[in-house]
């Protein structure tokens, strides 16, 4: 691969509906970084995804340099770069003035501080709910704990601009709202409405108004098919 400074070729592979392959995507567009995107139906799984991009068959990935191939044959020159939260940290080197990652060491402590609360105190719960194993209240402790971080005025997760910490959010606070919108899971009738109740009153309102906010944002209305995962939720849960 060429040591240019300048960033070269990037294919992104998505399952689209994926709320981790959704964080990548914010991050491209908040970037505005040129790439191309090769879907991936993680139902039907391809054989060359294994053989020639990730070896475990997760999405999301990247390739990364090398020539402009079709990204069903990726060069064998190009890098190959799984899991979200190691390519949200790429797209932030790649593009250091996108602001996705704050220049200052403090503040990139507290985005990486973020990204850990939410993957283990709202994801992993979220998840466990939709699956019928634990009630929605985990999901509100998470919830508390990401308020706890958010600034009282402001429009981000960290700082005064767009961060990873934001693209790591998003996804999966999207994805509640569907939830008690559609009680779609195999939590027991009526506690998604529950959940949806709980989040939207009174004790709620600074994490409702960071996730509003977001929600109208460019970069989310460009990355975020709700029919789509909806569609995918009543199937997945039938």
């Amino acid at each position: 691969m060429s040591s240019s400074s300048e960033p070269q070729q990037l294919t992104f592979y998505r399952f689209e509906a994926s709320p981790f392959s959704h964080k990548v995507a914010l991050a491209l567009a908040e970037a505005k970084a040129p790439h191309k995107v090769c879907e991936v139906d993680l139902f039907n799984k391809p054989e060359w995804f294994t053989a020639k991009v990730n070896p475990v068959g997760k999405c999301p990935a990247i390739s990364y340099g090398g020539p402009e191939v079709a990204p069903e044959d990726p060069s064998p020159q190009s890098e190959k770069i799984a899991e979200s939260a190691v390519i949200l940290e790429f797209i932030a080197d790649l593009y250091p003035e996108s602001g996705l990652l704050p220049k200052d060491p403090v503040l990139r402590a507290r985005v990486r501080y973020f990204i850990d609360v939410v993957a283990n105190k709202l994801v992993l719960p979220s998840f466990a709910f939709s699956n019928g194993v634990e009630p929605y209240e985990n999901i509100l402790k998470g919830v508390d704990a990401i308020q706890d971080l958010l600034p009282e005025t402001g429009d981000f997760a960290v700082g005064d601009t767009y961060t990873i910490a934001d693209a790591t959010l998003i996804p999966f606070a999207a994805r509640l709202q569907i939830v008690w919108k559609t009680e779609l899971g195999k939590f027991a009738p009526g506690e998604g409405r529950k959940l949806g109740e709980e989040l939207q009153g009174p004790k709620y309102t600074k994490f409702m108004r960071y996730l509003n906010t977001m929600m109208e944002r460019p970069s989310t209305k460009a990355t975020y098919d709700e029919e789509l995962i909806v569609a995918l939720y009543r199937k997945f849960y039938s």
